[in-house]
């Protein structure tokens, strides 16, 4: 356990700022201000262990495995949401879609879109499904999660996303290059073009490798 102890602080700290609550009076952030910061995940080898592989639902109603079958080797962004929110959860997923529209169709293809719920017991696989049609992201890349409540609590606990409720979590976005190791937590309020190049220099071989 000590390994996974670099990745578990990283992300950790994405949960200490943008809470849910209160997102339209946080102030625009500084022209100057970087769009990411990196969340280093110094010597972690076992990710799976870490970020374990509990059973999930996908907006199709499909059973997946959280690291094997949704991070394993992918580039990602990771967000949270709730469907019955009206503020921010749509907006950065508005944000989201216009992110991938960005990239470009080739990158856009390498990035895998993972939004998981805060609310478990009230996001079933078909209320996921509808809240991505409504906002036109329902694609094969695009991943919503649900679960029951102890294994998205789990899961968003390991994230450093986990709130007292569910308009309490974190609107920090999670950019990780899983295969190689590299995290990134990215303001929500950061620019379309800022996100997406980060993005890009993620998807950016790994010198030596």
């Amino acid at each position: 356990m000590k390994r996974l102890l670099p990745l578990a602080l990283a992300l950790a700290m994405a949960s200490g700022a943008s809470a849910h609550e209160g997102h339209e009076r946080q102030p625009a952030a500084p022209a100057n201000a970087p769009a990411a910061q990196p969340l280093k995940a110094g010597g972690t080898t076992d990710a799976q262990t870490w970020f374990s592989d509990t059973l999930l639902r996908d907006q199709n109603g499909r059973e997946v495995r959280f690291y094997s079958d949704v991070l394993k080797g992918r580039l990602v962004v990771l967000n949270v949401i709730f469907t019955h929110c009206d503020d921010a959860c749509p907006l950065i997923t508005r944000k989201l879609k216009d992110v991938r529209k960005a990239m470009g169709e080739d990158l856009s293809k390498q990035v895998y879109f993972i939004s998981l719920s805060s609310d478990a017991e009230n996001d079933t696989p078909e209320v996921l499904k509808a809240f991505a049609a409504k906002h036109g992201v329902d694609s094969p890349n695009w991943i919503f999660l649900t679960g029951d409540k102890a294994g998205m609590d789990l899961v968003l606990a390991r994230l450093g996303q986990l709130g007292e409720s569910p308009e309490a979590h974190s609107t920090l976005l999670i950019a990780g290059d899983v295969p190689n190791k590299r995290w990134s937590r990215i303001r929500p309020d950061a620019p379309v073009n800022a996100i997406a190049q980060r993005l890009q220099l993620m998807a950016m071989p790994v010198a030596g490798r």
